[in-house]
């Protein structure tokens, strides 16, 4: 009245080659809707932030990174002076600029 067990095994104990990809078919699934949803919508917005900053120029009006608004009096590679007030001017590095306000909708921000 014993029972052995049975366990079943594969023939040979090798997986086959549709075995692993169907093993492999969601981490690559994942990755692709990541890389769509995630990855490449943000590399996009950096990339139109980087040239929005990098075409800063005299007269604009700009948000540093801590939410000061002014206007761009001087520009170079690195640094913008920005007058914040009149005859108070701070300089700024370029790419701790937040954001740069359209002339037409935006305020004055020195008056």
């Amino acid at each position: 009245m014993f029972i052995t067990p049975a366990f079943a095994q594969t023939a040979g104990g090798q997986a086959s080659g549709a075995g692993v990809l169907v093993q492999m078919a969601p981490l690559v699934l994942i990755f692709v809707v990541f890389y769509f949803l995630l990855i490449r919508p943000q590399q996009k917005k950096l990339k139109d932030h980087k040239t929005k900053i990098d075409a800063v120029k005299k007269g604009d009006q700009v948000v540093t990174g801590g939410g000061l608004v002014g206007k761009v009096v001087r520009v170079d590679e690195i640094y913008a002076d920005v007058e914040l007030a009149p005859g108070m001017k701070v300089k700024a590095v370029k790419s701790t600029l937040t954001d740069v306000i359209d002339p037409a909708t935006a305020k004055p921000a020195n008056d």
